[in-house]
């Protein structure tokens, strides 16, 4: 038996309510499969409304507990959780790229940044503040504490298994938050393992719960339709985004919303166009374009254009595509038939308006989801792959001649979740830097994401921050007693 074949043997399959494993309440399952094969790997208990309100009911009964529960013992269970993800690397990173196709360095990468989130939200646990003044009219005394939100549901997406629930997961647990889990329907087998670890760190029963399904709505929307649930967390696109935060405001609920992205990559001329390409690479290709903070157009000075494009293609044309556990692959398969039908749609508009493949540009023929790493220019303004988000191995070149017309083309879409500009110039670096309309941006660097920082967008890229200081807050309720002297 192989190592995959060992590792799915031992894998969780059933729900996790209330501190163990269980069956649905209608029963039933559904199929997981591996994006490099399309081979069933795994059948997962497909959780309904029933057992939604069962979870619910769970986190319900833990959280007044949870909440007393002092900040060091919070901090000491997430503590352990980092320390058995850490153990556990290999087990996670194979399963991860079994149900998801990235490579296994890309998985290995996801683990220690995915972990991460648990020490560093383990370390906030008890660093929740609040303040007592005197009023300024001298009559009383200002007390200000932070409560936890109460029970909470996150949706988490399928490009990063784990980090997009550690994320979430440190932080609620650290507020002294439970937390019902609906991971994506493509790879549930990662998240549930979590839940195993975390039982084992010593997380009590009820405080988490992990509801995977084939059918998204029938658990989300009993859930977010009781008035017990105080709080609604997503990663994933625009449109769903907005549909949940319809849905939560019929009970008031607190929302952060991690929403779609259309990032620009700029080159201006003085950059160091080596350090730009390696910083490209990172940006497009990282997780294989499927990340919301995925460099979606490059924009590049006519001045150094095409020597940045040649030396770009060059760099993505020498990419390997196989299956992301095989030791010499660069680029794994996308997640599924419908993701890569939709980056050949693109690919395929771009072209048919005139554009030109320097690299790439199909499907390649299965078994799997695999689409070439692709590298585009003479792209026609109306295309469609300048608008929307990729989410594929696709680089979307075009150029620009002032640092205005950069700018502008940048800030032109609804999206603000992340932007990245390379130059040489310390000045155009804070004065571009502020003009971006973008929640994050990286300055002559391809990878912005770091659990001691903020994440999060404007406009239509979402609402709120994960990770940081600010990612417990999210969490967190403000009281404000007053007392008099």
């Amino acid at each position: 038996m192989s190592t995959i074949d060992h590792l799915l043997a031992a894998v969780p399959t059933r729900l996790w309510i209330d501190g163990e494993a269980t069956d649905p309440a209608d029963g039933g399952s559904f199929s997981v499969v591996d994006p490099a094969t399309g081979a069933v790997v795994a059948e997962v208990a497909n959780a309904s409304g029933k057992d939604a309100i069962r979870a619910l009911d769970a986190a319900c009964r833990a959280q007044r507990d949870w909440a007393a529960t002092p900040p060091r013992q919070r901090s000491v269970i997430l503590r352990r959780a980092w320390e058995l993800v850490i153990e556990r690397t290999e087990d996670l990173a194979l399963l991860m790229t079994v149900e998801m196709g990235k490579t296994l360095t890309e998985s290995v990468g996801e683990v220690a940044y995915g972990a991460e989130f648990l020490r560093w939200f383990s370390e906030e646990a008890v660093r929740i503040g609040g303040r007592y003044t005197e009023a300024p009219a001298g009559n009383g005394r200002i007390l200000v504490t932070k409560e936890p939100v109460g029970p909470c549901l996150a949706i988490t997406p399928w490009n990063f298994p784990l980090a997009m629930g550690t994320r979430k997961i440190g932080a609620a647990l650290a507020a002294g938050c439970t937390m019902i889990v609906k991971p994506a329907e493509d790879t549930p087998l990662t998240m549930l393992l979590l839940a195993e670890i975390f039982a084992e760190a010593g997380l009590p029963a009820g405080v988490l719960s992990v509801l995977p399904t084939a059918d998204a709505a029938a658990v989300t929307e009993p859930l977010i339709a009781d008035p017990r649930l105080r709080k609604v967390t997503f990663t994933g696109s625009t449109r769903v985004g907005k549909l949940l935060i319809e849905q939560s405001a019929r009970q008031v609920q607190r929302t952060s919303m991690e929403l779609g992205g259309n990032a620009p990559f700029i080159v201006f001329d003085d950059a160091d166009l080596e350090a730009a390409v390696a910083g490209a690479m990172a940006a497009k290709m990282r997780n294989g374009g499927e990340a919301c903070t995925a460099a979606n157009r490059f924009l590049v000075h006519n001045a150094v254009r095409e020597e940045f494009t040649a030396a770009l293609t060059a760099r993505i044309g020498a990419l390997r595509v196989g299956p992301g556990y095989e030791a010499d692959t660069d680029l794994g398969p996308l997640i599924n038939e419908r993701q890569r039908a939709s980056v050949a749609g693109l690919v395929a508009d771009a072209v048919a308006g005139g554009a030109r493949v320097r690299t790439g540009g199909h499907a390649v023929a299965g078994p799997g989801f695999f689409f070439e790493p692709t590298v585009l220019d003479e792209i026609p303004a109306d295309a469609r792959i300048l608008r929307e988000e990729i989410f594929g191995p696709v680089a979307a070149i075009t150029g620009f001649d002032t640092e205005d017309e950069a700018v502008a083309a940048a800030n032109s879409t609804e999206y603000g979740l992340a932007a990245y500009f390379y130059t040489r110039d310390l000045d155009r670096a804070l004065r571009v830097a502020d003009a971006l309309e973008s929640g994050m941006v990286g300055v002559n660097r391809g990878v912005i994401s770091d659990p001691a920082a903020p994440f999060g967008g404007v406009k239509q890229s979402g609402l709120g921050s994960e990770g940081g200081t600010e990612g417990i807050e999210e969490y967190l309720v403000t009281k404000y007693i007053a007392l008099t002297n």
